[in-house]
């Protein structure tokens, strides 16, 4: 991924929580793997509508990172994108799997942020987008 200063819809870019970098290691029969997932903000069309999204990004690397940036720079592979928990349309907010508690608390974050599109959410950094978008 690499960072851009500018939003732009089209590149499919993410906000993402710096401080929230998660790593589980796991082990192959040849070497140590690390799994990180690290908590993301977006914004995207859906029937068209922009919607405010949140969840997680995720990747598996051979390399130990305790910082979040070279996590990101090393991801390549954006086909998949985020791994969504919460959207909020402005109207219905999508949540499956979600207690009542985490439904209130992702409305209350997605609801200011598609109020503010396309600014970053606060306390996350942005916008972070696969290399190669166009």
């Amino acid at each position: 991924m690499i960072r851009e200063d500018k939003f732009v819809i089209s590149h499919a870019p993410y906000a993402v929580k710096l401080d929230s970098l998660a790593r589980e290691t796991y082990y192959s029969q040849v070497q140590v793997h690390y799994r990180y997932s690290i908590e993301a903000a977006w914004f995207r069309r859906r029937n068209g509508r922009t919607v405010a999204c949140l969840g997680y990004l995720h990747t598996s690397r051979v390399e130990s990172f305790v910082e979040a940036a070279p996590v990101l720079e090393g991801m390549t592979d954006g086909r998949y994108g985020g791994d969504c928990k919460a959207r909020w349309d402005g109207d219905n907010l999508w949540a499956p799997q979600s207690t009542w508690d985490q439904m209130t608390t992702y409305e209350e974050f997605l609801r200011p942020m598609l109020e503010n599109f396309p600014e970053v959410p606060p306390l996350f950094d942005g916008w972070w987008t696969f290399k190669g978008a166009k």
